[in-house]
């Protein structure tokens, strides 16, 4: 099977932390204790937007969708696309077909098989249901031949090597045929899939109640009965609801690291490809104007945001990928210094001497978008915050394309282009403006036919980079890892780029 690292050796992984650490984060000593086979593990974290891959709109959704969902693929700790349900594939035909083979004996959560025939008529849904999400994924997908019960072959319209990458997350999560063929739309609140666990109880905006699911392929290495997760509605509680055991692991927001060492709660920081972003709407006045969409760009202090909103936790970055990524250019690195004077020239380049005045629409106004606005106003961009609902973001971001600018993080995707083809590609979910220049395509097409293991194929990606950044309007800023706290009951939870699995994790009882 092709195989290529999305970071260089293991050893940045640990710089990585590193780095963090020196920003004023750090990790603690994970427990080593081996805890006990069973008990329940309460995780806060939010609910996805549906429970049906094929519908997500949101990246960070693969999180949560991984506990009731296993994937063709998975991603290692460094990238690579390694055995999920399929512990084999091969290329032939110049890279227009490829060959998975999958476990014997598969079923999904109710017992039914999931055999080649499944997962087609899974993955075609996906190509074909009108409102899916992850169809522009799966465009060159011409078809899929069942071999035998155990391989399945993908018909490709051209040579496209990222596919094994691609079927590691939610484009490649199985959902079994007969619920989505009886409903389609009640897969949304009730999963059908053959994950870790299954879902047992659903209490939309709160919690969602699981148990281990004995039929999960590697079930041996899943030690929790039961898993919960929660919704953390007030970031600031977290220690306390970590220490009164209304969570038992919780996302940490940066500000409260020390608060939550100084309780005895164990602290981890796991290098993740998440990157917060700008989003710009170039079809919206006045980022219509290439020269207002540069303006903002230079108009952002990425290291005073990354200082105070992030509490100096992460990194600052100009681009979609992480230092260390394949994808990483590191020409870009200097790009966008904050200048707000040149960034006022801009706007008068633009026809706007006077500056610009623009909605700033976000969920949650304190912190970042705050911060942003008072770093716009430096620069002639006068900004008011537009309050909206968390429910409505992706909505009206993403799906109804009426917003101009909102602060949001990028969550990354396992395979490369997939990630590039969010961000910028004509049909991205986080390119709302829907505009993707013809140089753009071309690289993209670059990045398909070139084999991963090609001594060219991390340039072309980069080059892809290069172009989007220059562009096209998002304004990235900072990467971000995944914080969280622990109980000291828990032991050290898995670091895995992508998504945040739970292998191997124990609870030890009260």
């Amino acid at each position: 099977m092709p195989v290529r690292r999305l970071l260089r050796p293991l050893a940045l992984l640990v710089s990585v932390v590193l780095a963090l650490t020196a920003c004023g984060g750090g990790t603690q000593s994970a427990t080593t204790g081996s805890g006990s086979e069973g008990g329940t593990l309460k995780w806060g974290w939010t609910l996805p937007t549906t429970w049906d891959p094929v519908t997500s709109s949101a990246g960070n959704d693969v999180n949560a969708l991984s506990l009731v969902y296993s994937a063709v693929t998975r991603l290692d700790d460094t990238g690579d696309a390694v055995s999920g349900l399929a512990t084999a594939w091969k290329y032939a035909d110049g890279g227009k077909s490829v060959t998975f083979t999958l476990r014997a004996g598969l079923t999904f959560s109710d017992g039914s098989p999931l055999d080649a025939e499944a997962v087609r008529r899974s993955v075609l849904r996906g190509r074909d249901q009108k409102d899916s999400l992850i169809a522009s994924q799966l465009r060159g997908v011409k078809d899929i031949e069942v071999v035998s019960p155990t391989e399945f072959r993908i018909l490709l319209d051209r040579p496209d090597y990222q596919i094994p990458n691609l079927l590691a997350g939610k484009t490649g999560m199985i959902v079994n045929p007969r619920a989505f063929e009886a409903d389609a739309k009640a897969v949304g609140a009730k999963p059908a899939g053959a994950g870790p666990f299954t879902l047992t109880q659903l209490v939309p905006g709160s919690h969602a109640n699981l148990d281990r699911n004995p039929s999960y392929y590697d079930v041996a290495n899943i030690h929790l009965a039961k898993f919960e997760l929660k919704t953390v509605s007030e970031p600031a509680t977290v220690v306390a609801g970590l220490q009164s055991g209304q969570f038992d692991v919780a996302m940490l927001p940066a500000a409260q690291i020390d608060a939550a060492k100084a309780a005895g709660l164990k602290v981890d920081l796991i290098p993740s490809l998440t990157v917060r972003v700008l989003d710009v709407n170039n079809r919206i006045a006045p980022f219509d104007n290439p020269k207002v969409t540069e303006a903002l760009k230079y108009a952002v202090d990425r290291a005073a945001l990354l200082e105070t909103s992030g509490f100096g936790v992460g990194e600052v970055n100009t681009q979609p990928f992480p230092k260390g990524h394949l994808g990483y250019n590191p020409g870009l690195e200097n790009l966008y210094p904050y200048d707000p004077a040149k960034a006022r020239k801009l706007l008068a380049e633009a026809g706007f001497p006077n500056g610009v005045d623009i909605p700033l629409t976000t969920a949650t106004p304190e912190g970042l978008p705050e911060q942003v606005q008072e770093q716009l106003k430096a620069a002639g961009i006068r900004t008011t915050i537009k309050l909206i609902a968390p429910a409505q973001h992706t909505q009206l971001v993403y799906v109804q394309h009426n917003v101009a600018l909102a602060p949001d993080g990028f969550v990354g995707r396992e395979s490369p282009l997939q990630a590039l083809g969010v961000v910028y590609g004509p049909e991205g979910l986080m390119n709302p403006g829907r505009n993707t220049p013809k140089a753009l395509l071309e690289q993209f097409d670059r990045i398909r036919t070139t084999p991963p293991d090609d001594p060219g194929y991390a340039k072309a990606v980069q080059d892809a980079v290069a172009i989007g950044v220059k562009e096209l309007p998002n304004v990235w800023l900072f990467t971000t890892p995944r914080i969280f706290a622990r109980s000291p009951r828990v032991s050290e939870l898995p670091a895995n780029l992508a998504v945040q699995r739970f292998d191997g994790v124990r609870v030890a009882n009260p």
